[in-house]
């Protein structure tokens, strides 16, 4: 299991990082370089967690506070890959803002992040307390089914992320039971392979229109 699941996130890795430096590098668009920014916003952070993880099964060494500190790092770019996602939606369906739905997208931002970085959360000792574990993350799962409402509205649009409300859904699916129950089940842990996949499926969607459609 070590070394599949090691090799997955490894893969997964690089090509969000190599995905985001190819949108950054090929885009013509402003649209297009938010793409990339998002996916190297994400790419990284990713790393901030998933880099410990695999030192962790390799390595003789206490990763406890590694791990923890990577899930707060973690859980704060998934945050801001998903307010980037929300201007990524603005632009590339060319949508007038609305500053009641911008507003609500900062506010459950900073909500989340400041629960985030409340000690009670106890990342330092990696804790996998479930009180905090729900806390933290209703904030977060309200912004993804708010990011959900809006490009399901496009669902029927041409274009590449007309599949992205899907993507984003499922992604959350398949995170709570994680965020929330791996610490009683650690089982639950399995599912954030499907999640992943998710996210590279919504990196290629990216990667696609910035490298495909604007050339």
């Amino acid at each position: 299991m070590k070394y599949g699941e090691s090799t997955f996130d490894i893969i997964y890795l690089f090509f969000a990082v190599i995905s985001a430096v190819i949108m950054l590098v090929k885009a013509k668009k402003k649209i297009g370089k938010l793409m990339g920014l998002a996916t190297l916003i994400l790419g990284l952070g990713d790393a901030f967690h998933l880099v410990p993880r695999v030192l962790n099964y390799f390595v003789e060494a206490d990763f406890t506070a590694a791990l923890g500190i990577g899930k707060l790092v973690t859980s704060i770019t998934m945050t801001l890959f998903y307010v980037l996602v929300y201007y990524i939606y603005l632009g590339y369906f060319q949508e007038k803002e609305d500053k009641r739905v911008t507003g609500a997208v900062w506010a459950l931002t900073m909500v989340r992040i400041v629960l985030c970085l409340l000690p009670q959360n106890g990342w330092k000792e990696n804790s996998a307390d479930m009180t905090w574990g729900i806390i933290r993350n209703i904030p977060f799962t309200l912004l993804g089914l708010l990011i959900v409402v809006l490009f399901y509205q496009k669902r029927k649009q041409p274009g590449r992320l007309k599949s992205v409300w899907m993507l984003v859904l499922l992604s959350f699916a398949f995170y709570i039971p994680v965020a929330v129950g791996a610490g009683e089940v650690p089982i639950l842990g399995m599912l954030m392979l499907p999640k992943t996949v998710c996210y590279m499926l919504l990196i290629r969607l990216f990667l696609l229109a910035v490298v495909k459609d604007e050339n």
